[in-house]
């Protein structure tokens, strides 16, 4: 395939962040990831084609969406408007049609080059606040193909790439991105191997491995660890400690941030009608946040961020 046509599903695209690396950043956030974590909060990234959320106190229940649905996922029964997510295929037609905007589209289909073009937008603030581009996702390395073509087409152009990542992947996916970032975000969600499945729906074990040769490799980046704190789920004082054990250890490391864990995205839940399992959780305060963070610093003697602003 000719370079830059490689195509991928792409969720959003946010600019200005300052949050997702160094300078002002624009983030590519694009769909599909193989983790269901319990306290989610872009539960529309999970799924790797494109779909719909509905708004049902905007929908006036006119059908048009189910006579314009293609394949017979949309059906009105019991002044309801039922949607069958497995015969959905991502076409949006429901959406583009929808007279009162009570379907919401999540995701687009955009080539390497067309990603490349919009985010080259704004080369003049990464340029003056030494910012970038950040692809985070869903989980970019479900699309590994589609981020590198991006990655080397901004690099081409001098724009500093960062990549935000669970690192469930095969190694053969992210070693041949790392030469195109110069900064690493990568979560530890868990420290423990079967706590992780249980919450996360995959074994940490990969992860682990995954960073580890990250750090070990002769790619210049610094690593930025993420882990979201979760009151009552992981802030023990037992997996702060074994967290504590595994960072300390990494030669690449530039700081752990914790992120303070937040439900904004039941609105999106909602839409998707996907039940949110964690509704009884509050998002904890500056006082509980910095009291982990010290504890961590303590046993780790690294340097050590909060955050309220991700998840």
């Amino acid at each position: 395939m000719e370079k830059g046509n490689v195509a991928g599903t792409v969720l959003r695209i946010e600019k200005s962040s300052i949050h997702d690396g160094d300078g002002l950043r624009t983030v590519l956030f694009l769909k599909g990831c193989p983790l269901r974590c319990l306290w989610c909060s872009t539960p529309e990234s999970q799924r790797g084609a494109p779909e719909r959320g509905l708004s049902r106190e905007k929908c006036t229940l006119c059908g048009r969406c189910v006579q314009a649905c293609p394949h017979g996922a949309l059906s009105k029964k019991d002044n309801k408007i039922t949607h069958a997510r497995d015969k959905c295929a991502g076409c949006l037609k429901c959406a583009a049609i929808c007279p009162e905007s009570a379907i919401t589209p999540y995701g687009k289909t955009m080539t390497a080059a067309e990603a490349v073009k919009e985010i080259a937008k704004d080369e003049i603030f990464y340029f003056h606040s030494g910012g970038g581009l950040t692809v985070s996702g869903g989980e970019p390395l479900e699309q590994s193909g589609f981020v590198l073509e991006i990655l080397r087409g901004c690099r081409e152009r001098g724009i500093d790439c960062a990549l935000e990542t669970s690192f469930f992947a095969a190694w053969e996916k992210i070693e041949p991105l790392l030469p195109y970032i110069s900064l690493l975000h990568v979560d530890i969600k868990h420290p423990d191997a079967e706590k992780h499945k249980k919450l996360i729906g995959v074994d940490n074990r990969p992860i682990l491995e995954n960073i580890e040769r990250a750090d070990a490799s002769q790619h210049n980046f610094g690593i930025v660890v993420r882990t979201p704190l979760v009151p009552g789920i992981n802030d023990a004082d037992e997996d702060i400690a074994k967290l504590a054990g595994i960072v300390k250890r990494l030669k690449k490391l530039r700081f752990m941030e914790f992120l303070a864990y937040h439900s904004l995205g039941t609105e999106t839940y909602k839409r998707l009608e996907i039940p949110y399992p964690l509704k009884e959780i509050q998002t904890p305060g500056r006082e509980y946040m910095e009291r982990k963070a010290r504890r961590f610093k303590e046993l780790s003697q690294v340097l050590t961020k909060t955050n309220f602003g991700l998840l």
